[in-house]
């Protein structure tokens, strides 16, 4: 049986993707500017009326990379306070996070797969294996939230593709 690397399924994975939508809300303020959009419209904008906007789409899903990072390399969470108001804000917390990813060596990954995680969200607590944690709490977390603030870009007329979410 092949062992898995923790490290290996998910902060380069967190880098790739962090660096993609940094790449993207620059797209977004770039078009914003050059279209006269208000960019604080696009910053504040959500798909549904009980759905979160852009910006905290941004804040949960580097919360998400930030985390799993730390969790899995048995290290204490950076807390970042969500005060982003502006895209140039957004861009200094994704490169704030990607240092805090990229800070953990994969050693520090090492047996994290069987370690438990246990994550506390309202009314409940959520206990995991360290690879359970990953594939089914951890990435999807990431996927979605990065997902929404694509379609948020994109809803908004954004010109945006596969390719800006997927290669950056």
């Amino acid at each position: 049986m092949t062992k898995v690397s923790m490290h290996a399924v998910s902060a380069p994975i967190f880098v790739r993707n962090l660096n993609n939508l940094a790449s993207m809300l620059a797209k977004a303020e770039q078009q914003a500017k050059a279209k006269g959009y208000d960019p604080s419209v696009l910053l504040n904008a959500r798909l549904a009326p009980d759905m979160f906007p852009l910006t905290k789409q941004i804040q949960i899903a580097t919360d998400h990379a930030k985390g799993c990072a730390a969790r899995l390399a048995g290290a204490q969470i950076e807390a970042i306070e969500d005060t982003e108001t502006t895209f140039a804000d957004l861009q200094a917390r994704i490169k704030k996070v990607l240092a805090i990813v990229e800070s953990f060596k994969p050693e520090q990954f090492e047996g994290s797969e069987s370690r438990e995680i246990s994550i506390k969200i309202p009314n409940m607590e959520l206990k995991f294996s360290g690879l359970d944690y990953v594939n089914q709490w951890a990435m999807p977390n990431f996927y979605f939230h990065t997902t929404m603030a694509y379609a948020i870009l994109r809803h908004n007329g954004i010109e945006l593709g596969k390719k800006d979410f997927l290669i950056g």
